[in-house]
């Protein structure tokens, strides 16, 4: 699908395009973000609007990222984990919050279902989220469980009469759980207590057209990622069929497990790309800006903030790429380096646009020079996906668990 026009030189290029259909998709990728994404991202932030219709240009064939990782066979491009990771970081270049419905689309619900569903959901649901008529999302906080996820009080309840499940219960920062501020997305893989072990836990597809199954409310006046939708989710004695339970009943832990993995490497590769925006804008005004007879990148304090910015940027950028080059979608158990690149990056980003806000002074302070959007845009990736805190907590107790065991 994708065809390499050149030769990419070794080192840090080959680590983010080790293969020659990752630069052709990257360079594809670069050319649309410029031409389609970059002109319409402060519009639609400033109106907290989702553009669905740009959203949906992802599923053709000029790019096909919507099924990034799915199998040719149910109409997805067959990519990797660093496919991923340079998707999610050409696309926030622009718009991190288009980027950040997009992630919950192709890597909550579709990359979760072609790695957890069965072969009869999967061609029932995988073409339409690969081409883009679906657009999904994941359902998992509650207004009383974020990172104490198994505190869920969201429940299904198995009905022999009906010979399926009744769910209940509501759940809140939903991405792409509204596209238009007055319905629901079209489908949702949600997780649910079904017994009564704290770790019983099912996931469930919900169509939109399920009865009972409805919108909330959609949630307004964000700090960042404006454009793309956030909302809250009501399901009352929503009937689930037996076959849309997805993965096995009381096992939701192991698909939430190899889901959070990938999620991680797409939101650090988010942060990447928010932090080589900032640092090309940074770069560019320290160029045309003079002051007391001097150009800018002649003052000690800018050299500082260009020059940690780019070191901090590269070592991201090294962490995240290696990272996701030796990462298979198949497995899990390598939590230790997923929660590494996404508190490192998220941290990065936040503190290279703080930078550039700095730099540009005045300018940095508003909408016309993108810095601060992109500011306000980067806090929500020491939020979700998992806290900052959540990470310090996942990363101690993994290494604590090596005990003297040296590190590699």
């Amino acid at each position: 699908m994708y065809n390499r026009a050149s030769s990419t030189s070794t080192g840090m290029a080959s680590l983010l395009n080790p293969t020659e259909e990752h630069f052709a998709l990257r360079s594809a990728l670069r050319k649309f973000v410029e031409k389609e994404v970059e002109p319409q991202a402060n519009d639609f932030n400033r109106r907290e609007a989702f553009n669905v219709d740009l959203f949906r240009k992802f599923g053709t064939n000029e790019l096909g990222i919507l099924g990034l990782t799915v199998s040719e066979k149910y109409n997805g491009t067959d990519f990797d984990a660093t496919a991923v990771a340079l998707v999610h970081e050409e696309l926030s270049y622009s718009d991190p919050a288009l980027c950040l419905s997009y992630l919950a689309h192709s890597l909550l619900f579709t990359n979760n279902l072609a790695v957890n569903g069965n072969e009869d959901q999967k061609q029932c649901y995988l073409p339409g989220a690969c081409d883009g008529s679906l657009i999904g999302g994941m359902c998992m906080s509650e207004a009383a469980a974020g990172t104490d996820v198994l505190g869920m009080k969201t429940s299904a309840k198995y009905d022999d009469s009906m010979k399926g499940w009744v769910l209940n219960g509501t759940k809140i920062w939903i991405t792409n759980g509204t596209l238009d501020g007055k319905g629901t997305g079209d489908i949702f893989l949600v997780y649910a207590k079904t017994g009564d072990q704290r770790t019983d836990v099912t996931q469930f597809l919900v169509r939109n057209d399920m009865d009972g199954f409805s919108l909330g409310q959609k949630i307004k006046d964000k700090l960042g990622m404006r454009a793309s939708p956030t909302a809250e989710l009501v399901f009352k004695d929503v009937f689930i069929p037996e076959d849309h339970v997805v993965g096995e009943v009381n096992g939701a832990l192991l698909c939430m497990m190899r889901n959070l993995e990938i999620e991680r490497v797409g939101l650090a590769a988010m942060g990447l790309g928010i932090a080589r925006r900032c640092i090309d804008v940074m770069k560019e005004y320290a160029n045309e800006r003079s002051a007391f007879g001097s150009n800018l990148y002649k003052f000690g304090q800018i050299q500082r903030s260009i020059a940690e910015s780019y070191a901090e940027f590269q070592a991201g950028r090294s962490y995240v790429y290696s990272f996701a080059n030796s990462l298979d979608l198949q497995t899990h158990g390598n939590g230790l380096d997923a929660d590494g690149v996404k508190l490192y990056c998220a941290r990065m980003s936040k503190n290279v646009a703080d930078r550039a806000i700095q730099v540009l002074g005045g300018y940095g302070y508003v909408g016309e020079y993108v810095v601060e959007r992109l500011w306000r845009d980067a806090k929500l990736l020491e939020i979700g996906g998992g806290t900052n805190e959540s990470h310090h907590k996942n990363i101690a107790r993994d290494l604590s668990k090596m005990g003297s065991t040296p590190l590699n």
